[in-house]
């Protein structure tokens, strides 16, 4: 489950931070020209407007993009529309996030109002994890058209030389470093916050398989005890102490290749329940699930290898017992 939450943070931030500056709007005067700086010296500028709404009746956002290769290309929706970029470019459709998809029970084909005299149908359905709110995506032109006195707040700039770029905004428009981010410190920083947040996880399953490989050898010298009994005339018939502390480890590593297989199966329920139902209860949007064949093999060895480990213990003791020992617990058997 926290590997598939990497895999979709991380694919998120390619998806929401694709351009390679972000330039915050407000540091400069002349936001006219700033934009015809941008124009002139950058591959693509992209604009970042959005104001706040009520739609559906519920507390949202709508923003307004340009619609260019940067989008069609690294957005990614959870439904779609083949043709749903260019409804937005056009101004005759809107895209949502799952929030306000889930909340409002919209869904792509539905109508959404977004103000007065506006509604437009959804044209697709993106994923927005981590964002308590709705969100609403129309295109550059229809948005300054309905909401004229909102001004972009930062240019996304797409660029093969983001530092040369930097310093040139800086040099024409005296704009602190400060306020020009670099997309690749933005994800640096956002992963490390991540892995930070799930070292804790890291920690306890090391301490999880430690309590669990002792609870193992715990029970499995309680069982050898207890089947003395049981192996005593299996001895007496004529079968070595070693063989007998080999079946005892071969039954051992059966016993727990069964549970790992009965194991599996469970735990991947068990992530689908918390991904798909408790996480949309809780948040309003559901982490995808991945599946990872070679890490379910690796955990499976790992298992055998610690029923092994710790069953040598109890077959090291059966097959150095003293015979007298077998002898009187077989003669109170009887």
């Amino acid at each position: 489950m926290v590997s598939s939450f990497r895999l979709t943070f991380v694919g998120f931030l390619d998806q929401r931070l694709s351009a390679e500056l972000y330039v915050d709007a407000d540091a400069v005067a002349d936001r006219a020209a700033l934009e015809r700086f941008l124009e002139a010296h950058a591959d693509a500028v992209l604009p970042i407007m959005s104001v706040e709404a009520t739609l559906a009746g519920l507390p949202a956002e709508i923003f307004g993009v340009r619609v260019g290769y940067t989008y069609r290309e690294n957005w990614r929706f959870l439904d779609a529309i083949p043709t749903v970029w260019d409804e937005i470019e056009a101004g005759r459709a809107v895209v949502i996030n799952e929030q306000l998809s889930r909340r409002a029970a919209l869904h792509v084909g539905h109508t959404l109002a977004l103000g007065p005299g506006l509604s437009l149908p959804v044209a697709g359905v993106v994923g927005d994890y981590g964002n308590p709110i709705g969100q609403a995506i129309v295109g550059e032109a229809l948005f300054r058209q309905t909401f004229p006195a909102i001004e972009p707040s930062r240019y996304g700039v797409r660029t093969g030389n983001p530092q040369g770029l930097r310093r040139a905004l800086t040099e024409a428009f005296d704009v602190p470093p400060a306020r020009i981010i670099d997309q690749a410190a933005i994800k640096a920083f956002s992963l490390s916050v991540f892995e930070r947040t799930f070292s804790v996880t890291d920690a306890l399953n090391v301490l999880t398989l430690a309590v669990a490989a002792f609870a193992i050898l715990m029970s499995l010298l309680t069982l050898a005890a207890m089947r003395l009994p049981q192996m005593a005339p299996v001895w007496a018939m004529g079968t070595t102490q070693r063989r007998l502390a080999g079946l005892e480890i071969l039954r051992t590593v059966l016993l727990a290749a069964i549970t790992a297989v009965l194991a599996l199966p469970l735990g991947l329920a068990l992530a689908w329940v918390l991904l798909a139902i408790v996480n949309v209860e809780a948040f309003g949007w559901r982490l995808p699930m991945y599946l990872f064949p070679v890490e379910y093999i690796r955990l499976m060895l790992f298992a055998l290898a610690a029923a092994l480990l710790a069953a040598l213990w109890p077959a090291w003791r059966l097959s150095r017992m003293e015979p007298t020992g077998l002898l009187r617990i077989f003669a109170n058997e009887r």
